[in-house]
């Protein structure tokens, strides 16, 4: 299967692409190739083959969620550039 160019016009007006005529030439010629590896793809033979998420044996790497004690308000707020009361002082940006 190939793309011709008013597919490809369609596809970059989806994608909300302002494309000029020599782009979508270039454009075309890189479809077309992706295309085409997906043809070839499509003849591969995966009966027998299970589907999986990710191609290696990944486990979850994350620290168990252990309570510590948190730092005070005086030494959490000792180099803030603007303190107000026991908070951080921040512009607004709402009306």
């Amino acid at each position: 299967m190939s793309l011709d160019v008013e597919q490809i016009r369609w596809i970059a007006h989806l994608a909300r692409l302002e494309l000029a005529d020599d782009e979508i030439d270039g454009l075309a010629r890189d479809l077309n190739a992706i295309v085409s590896y997906m043809d070839q793809l499509q003849q591969l033979n995966t009966d027998g083959i299970e589907p999986l998420a990710h191609p290696l044996d990944v486990k979850n790497v994350f620290r168990e969620d252990v309570p510590a004690s948190s730092l005070a308000v005086d030494e959490a707020l000792a180099s803030a550039p603007d303190r107000r009361g026991n908070y951080f002082g921040v512009p607004a940006v709402l009306d």
